[in-house]
């Protein structure tokens, strides 16, 4: 049957329409397809531009590695140079320093930091004594870290030899809130030991701060002190401090005593005691290890009653810390002891610890809690026991010395028994621990 030419129209229209729509498509999504083209060469323009930035800054950063390698080397290399120069500086001026002909007694060494003005005072009160002894006492100065003040005052004299720690790695405690000083002064201490030990091999050192004045009799007593410390080998060092020196509670010149506690504070020891003492020294805290027992093993130290030293560092890395409470009022030695002269064969082991039990023995003993007000009204030496720290303590501050223990030993401590003067007068006090007098064979 014959379609009509209306039908066929309508086809057609249909079609067209059907043609037009897919056209009409087909440009839509080729214009979609065309936008996202455009903006992802947009992007792709943007990264390339991005990442040639980044290639340039990359080879900036290389260049300027590079050239703080080629500085690090030039820096490497002057400070080599300038190591081997120091070193050659340091032997030359040791040389002079050292007479040929005369054995040194101890190499003197005042460690110093940041304090230009304490350094001149403790040296000028140095050079006052030494200067005459020049030959048996080479002076050294050795500086912490790179304060120009100290440097400058340090080489400004020519009888001294100056040296110089620098160490400028960052300092890492092990606790927090720990003052990072401790840790430098414990570096420094172990450096400038290792120095003069094994570097110009002295056979003692003496060590000072940068906060002391010395003695008149200063360089004699150590001089005497050096021949008892070679030959008894159960002194671990000979101090010129004592923790209980304030002016109320000394009065001998002359009186030495044994201690079981490092005093420190211008000290004296020998090469054979710091060989053993460099290869575990602590990263801080280095007198206090020293103090404790399992380093001095059962090894004491040589105290004076008038202190050899003063102290006075009211500002310094421990913050004054007792200064005007206990280091303020101590006595300096003005009397000048001819210690060549006296036998100091009495503080040997054997017969120090004889003598000082007969004296603890023989002086009047106080019991009660009112003790020290009984000692009060007493004319003779007398001894009160202490039953434990708690104790101790209670006791000190009554009297007004020093309280502090460290690894359950009292300040000046010999057997337990801590020894003062009454009043700057010849009366002594013992306080004696619970085992003191069968630890002193009484």
């Amino acid at each position: 049957m014959a379609r009509s030419p209306c039908d066929l129209r309508i086809l057609l229209l249909a079609a067209a329409a059907a043609f037009i729509y897919i056209q009409v498509r087909l440009f839509s999504t080729q214009s979609h397809y065309a936008d996202r083209l455009a903006q992802a060469e947009k992007s792709e323009n943007q990264c390339t531009s991005q990442l040639r930035s980044l290639i340039d800054q990359v080879s900036s950063q290389q260049e300027k590695i590079v050239a703080l390698e080629e500085m690090k080397i030039r820096q490497d290399e002057e400070r080599v140079h300038l190591k081997i120069l120091i070193q050659d500086l340091e032997k030359r001026s040791v040389q002079t320093l050292v007479n040929n002909n005369v054995a040194p007694v101890a190499a003197v060494v005042v460690m110093a930091c940041n304090r230009p003005d304490y350094l001149q005072r403790t040296v000028e009160s140095i050079l006052k004594y030494q200067t005459s002894v020049a030959s048996k006492f080479p002076l050294f100065i050795s500086q912490d870290g790179i304060n120009g003040e100290v440097k400058k005052k340090a080489l400004s004299y020519n009888e001294i030899t100056y040296m110089q720690h620098l160490d400028l790695e960052p300092v890492r405690t092990e606790r927090p809130g720990e003052l990072i000083a401790y840790y430098k002064i414990a570096k420094h201490y172990k450096w400038a030991l290792d120095e003069l030990f094994i570097k110009h091999n002295f056979a003692r050192v003496i060590i000072l701060e940068d906060d002391m004045e010395i003695a008149p009799d200063f360089f004699d007593y150590f001089e005497a002190a050096a021949k008892l410390l070679d030959n008894d080998k159960t002194i671990m060092a000979v101090s010129s401090w004592n923790d209980n020196g304030q002016k109320q509670f000394v009065y001998d010149p002359k009186a030495l005593y044994r201690s079981d506690f490092f005093p420190g504070l211008g000290w004296m020891l020998t090469k054979p005691t710091w060989i053993e003492l460099s290869p575990k020294w602590p990263k801080a805290y280095w007198d206090d290890w020293v103090r404790l027992k399992e380093v001095h093993r059962d090894r004491q130290f040589i105290r004076p009653e008038v202190c050899r030293t003063y102290n006075f560092g009211e500002h310094g890395s421990s913050m004054g810390q007792f200064f005007r409470q206990y280091l303020e009022p101590i006595k300096l030695n003005d009397a000048h002891i001819k210690w060549n002269s006296e036998d100091l064969s009495y503080l040997k082991e054997d017969k120090f610890l004889i003598q000082f039990g007969k004296d603890v023995a023989s002086a009047t003993p106080l019991h009660g809690s009112d003790a020290a007000l009984k000692a009060h009204n007493m004319d003779a030496d007398v001894r009160i026991q202490y039953n434990d720290q708690e104790d101790f303590e209670r006791i000190a501050r009554q009297f007004g010395i020093f309280e502090e223990w460290k690894d359950g030993i009292p300040r000046t401590a010999y057997k337990g028994v801590v020894v003062f003067r009454y009043k700057s007068s010849r009366r002594r006090i013992y306080l004696v621990g619970p085992d003191s007098l069968s630890q002193l064979r009484v």
